[in-house]
């Protein structure tokens, strides 16, 4: 059994697809966590959520590149939807230095509050921290009083900002680019301890090997715990194990 702890299996190129949640419960994905990034993806989330209520689980929150001139409404609607409905983290939200860096101010203040909500409500944060690792990493710092948790998602560090991570009790979300040639992750995963660990996909991006370049799905989770259990030299079966439990522990599901 594997959990794919994030998928953006609401985006349309995905829901199009009528075997896409077929093929993962197949493959063992059981269940799939759904990560919001501003008003236009909520619906289309939560409508993923009722047609698959048992396996398609929502979390709410406002992604970094979503946070433009009128990113105060949207962290609102944040704040508004947190108490009348089921959610299983606040995210997906963080800082993203790689598409552009207008608002970078305004997504470090939405970033905090995000944190800030976390905390309050009790859930996990994920975190989208591209080409932002350090100050992402120094802004959970400053707000980790022992009542934060969380994922790192798709982490793309070093090693040294892998056993930061750990060491603020937030876990690794491992994705598909650990099975590209000459990865850096690869030496991450095999310094890191696979109890900090988490498997994802980020559907439809960042495809594992062999379907590089074609769309992602949550059915290829398989593909990315068999890359991680090549590299701590374990059996597959360990990884499953291992990486579900973790996901259970963070989400509180079972």
């Amino acid at each position: 059994m594997y959990i794919d702890t994030h998928a953006h299996l609401y985006d349309e190129r995905l829901m199009a697809d009528e075997g896409l949640i077929p093929r993962a419960l197949a493959a063992g994905v059981l269940k799939m966590m759904l990560p919001n990034c501003d008003s236009s993806t909520l619906q289309p989330m939560l409508d993923c959520e009722a047609r698959w209520p048992q396996h398609c689980l929502p979390m709410m929150g406002l992604h970094p590149t979503s946070v433009k001139e009128d990113y105060l409404q949207e962290l609102a609607l944040v704040e508004e939807w947190l108490p009348k409905h089921k959610f299983y983290g606040v995210g997906e939200c963080g800082l993203d230095y790689y598409w552009d860096k207008t608002y970078q101010k305004e997504q470090k203040i939405a970033f905090e509050r995000q944190i800030e909500l976390a905390i309050a409500y009790k859930l996990p944060v994920i975190i989208h921290s591209r080409e932002s690792n350090p100050d992402c990493i120094d802004m959970v710092r400053k707000m980790q009083k022992g009542g934060l948790t969380g994922i790192f998602h798709c982490f793309s560090g070093t090693v040294d900002q892998a056993k930061a991570v750990i060491d603020l009790g937030l876990y690794l979300g491992i994705g598909g680019v650990v099975t590209y040639k000459n990865s850096l992750m690869a030496q991450v995963v095999q310094s890191a301890p696979l109890q900090m660990m988490v498997l994802e996909t980020d559907a439809p991006y960042l495809t594992p090997l062999p379907h590089r370049g074609k769309r992602n799905e949550s059915s290829y989770i398989p593909l990315i715990a068999a890359k991680v259990a090549e590299l701590k030299g374990v059996d597959i079966s360990e990884v499953a194990k291992v990486t579900t439990a973790n996901a259970e522990i963070i989400f509180g599901i079972r």
